[in-house]
């Protein structure tokens, strides 16, 4: 049964015929007195409940009615009524326990899809089942330790809802992954899956993005353009960065998110949209609430449900098994052969720190095979390979200032060949040092120049090789590339 508390007859009597023609049984009051009769002797599966029932517009007698609610039933989700204008209340009913809120004139649809959410999961189980996790599709989440089973049993018990979720995590702790899973776990799996970095999205450019636009719109609009939650339509957007989000830009994602209608620009016919919201963010929202960065009203209405993710320091165990996997996706994409770990290698990956959590072991992973080519990867070969996070501020502001991602990769790996190959020149292996210079010119890893060798071998006099070979240390090289260099020691040496 569930109970409407609203002192206007013209509203009771319009959500019961709703919620009657949509199977459910409904009983009315008009007050805080005869809601309170009933509360004590029936157990609603749920409450609507308006905020005002005096002429005074504080709210305050409805906030005490949900108190009161809540003693004698605390399980029992209540979903508050309220006009736009006094979103503030609303949101200190969702402080007091409220478990969503609606804004008058609603929309019948998202009502209706808020109710059956509050209803499944005010009946969910508290364990997830076997049958539960046996359905479970966890494509490419790797890891078994204990915070992330406690992520992923939270999830399979609320992804066939339609309940808005809010990710957090550090940076790199595989949010977007989480979020897909919980689409491909709903009922819209079939249905579209649209990712959105909102901190991508510039305040000028918000509501084209999100809204779409109508040709004509404005100077540059040649085209309608579809916007994104209308491609979301009947499935799941992921609204990424969320915390990023400019101020403006979010009291006009907050109406689309309230009553799943928005309007394209150039266009003032509202349009609807049937969504299931997942955010993500890195940021605290509730500190940025209290530094009034983000909306208080927003941050309700995407947190129904928070799920947060342990960093990877938190779930070491499953270090050794990320490794692996992104070891054989690397030989898979590139065709190589599968690559060993040692033990000391994996302890030696297991003990580090990983600021950048998931993403840095991966980087770490495919770098450190990508730069060896061994079949079996040691301890010394990831440490050779590992930046030290200390050095590594010094570096990306010093040598890698004013580079392009492909120049930075192509400075890290020479790096690495120079600190790898450098010690053969020393112990007599100069032919193996230049052949393996001479396969990452011909694999166009590293553009090798002057520069290159003059700074390995400082002391050396350089020059242009176009011969089939040359003499070095008495042996005869095989022909290397004529924009390959030759080593001629000086006289007097």
């Amino acid at each position: 049964m569930i109970l409407i508390i609203d002192d206007d007859s013209a509203v009771r009597s319009s959500l019961s015929f709703m919620l009657k023609r949509a199977g459910y049984e409904a009983q009315t009051v008009s007050g805080p007195r005869e809601a309170m009769e009933v509360v004590r002797s029936v157990a609603p599966d749920l409450i609507l409940m308006d905020m005002n029932f005096t002429l005074s517009t504080t709210g305050e007698e409805g906030l005490t009615l949900l108190r009161q609610v809540k003693i004698f039933r605390p399980e029992t989700p209540v979903i508050l009524m309220t006009a736009w204008g006094s979103i503030q209340l609303a949101v200190q009913g969702m402080q007091a326990g409220a478990f969503d809120f609606i804004t008058k004139p609603w929309n019948n649809a998202a009502l209706l899809q808020r109710i059956e959410t509050a209803l499944e999961l005010a009946g969910s189980p508290k364990e997830t089942t076997q049958e539960q996790n046996d359905a479970f599709d966890r494509r490419h989440i790797i890891g078994r330790s204990q915070g992330l089973t406690e992520v992923l049993n939270t999830i399979a018990r609320i992804a066939k809802t339609n309940a808005s979720v809010l990710i957090t995590g550090e940076s790199g702790t595989g949010k977007e992954l989480i979020a897909e899973a919980i689409h491909i776990n709903s009922q819209r799996a079939k249905q579209p899956f649209v990712k959105v970095n909102l901190g991508g999205i510039s305040q000028s450019l918000f509501e084209s993005e999100m809204f779409g636009h109508k040709k004509g719109a404005f100077t540059d609009a040649s085209s309608d353009r579809i916007g994104r939650f209308e491609m979301a339509n009947k499935g799941t957007i992921f609204l990424d960065e969320i915390g990023d989000l400019d101020p403006s830009c979010q009291v006009k994602l907050l109406r689309v998110l309230q009553d799943q209608t928005f309007e394209v620009l150039g266009d003032s016919r509202p349009r609807k949209t049937d969504i299931r919201v997942v955010s993500a963010t890195n940021a605290d929202l509730r500190k940025m609430v209290g530094e009034r960065t983000f909306r208080e009203d927003l941050f309700y209405r995407i947190n129904l449900i928070t799920v947060r993710l342990p960093a990877l320091r938190e779930r070491r165990e499953d270090i050794p098994l990320l490794a692996r996997h992104f070891a054989d996706r690397q030989a898979e994409a590139n065709g190589f052969p599968r690559t060993e770990f040692s033990a000391d290698a994996l302890q030696f990956l297991s003990r580090l720190p990983y600021p950048g959590n998931i993403r840095e072991l991966k980087n770490l992973v495919e770098r450190t095979i990508l730069v060896n080519g061994k079949p079996t990867l040691d301890a010394a070969d990831f440490d050779a390979q590992y930046i030290r996070h200390e050095d590594q501020k010094v570096a990306e502001g010093a040598s890698f200032a004013g580079m392009t991602l492909d120049e930075i990769e192509r400075q890290t790996i020479l790096q690495a060949l120079i600190r790898q190959k450098l010690y053969l020149y020393q112990s007599g292996g100069l032919h193996s040092l230049l052949l393996s210079l001479s396969l990452a010119k011909r694999t166009n890893l590293i553009p090798l120049s002057t520069y290159l060798l003059g700074n390995v071998f400082p002391s050396f006099a350089l020059f242009p090789l176009s011969l089939v070979g040359c003499s070095i240390h008495s042996g005869q090289m095989d022909r290397l590339p004529e924009s390959f260099y030759c080593l001629r020691r000086p006289s007097g040496y």
